[in-house]
């Protein structure tokens, strides 16, 4: 079972910067096998992609809402994931997910089927 350990959501400003971390209980050489990425649901919508990032980090992909405002990066040594974004508005606000997957591991795919395992998620809310 693949834990995973969010934080940094809460309320936040608009026009203000978004810190979440995303910690995975598995060793670093696990972790390290697998791409990573951040997708959000709002309130009546799908789950979307926000942002992905392979196993070694030299691919990143950002969904367009977030291109620009956004920087996914991990450590592995850390067994961690993160994701920044400035410039938030209301249309920011959403449950935020950490996913891993396993078999796309040089590439970053944007689609929910791709990923194997899924954290909890973490509250972001934007006020305006």
């Amino acid at each position: 079972q693949v834990q995973f350990i969010e934080s940094g959501g809460g309320l936040v400003q608009a026009g203000g910067t978004l810190k979440l971390s995303c910690t995975i209980s598995q060793s670093p050489a696990r972790v390290s096998s697998y791409a990573l990425g951040w997708f959000r649901q709002a309130p009546g919508k799908e789950r979307e992609f926000v942002a992905g990032i392979s196993r070694n980090g030299r691919n990143r992909l950002y969904a367009d809402s977030v291109k620009g405002r956004g920087t996914i990066s991990r450590d592995n040594s850390k067994n961690s994931m993160y994701f920044e974004m400035n410039a938030l508005t209301p249309e920011d606000t959403a449950v935020y997910y950490c996913a891993a997957d396993q078999r796309n591991i040089l590439i970053v795919q944007p689609s929910r089927e791709a990923y194997d395992y899924w954290g909890q998620g973490t509250q972001v809310t934007v006020s305006s």
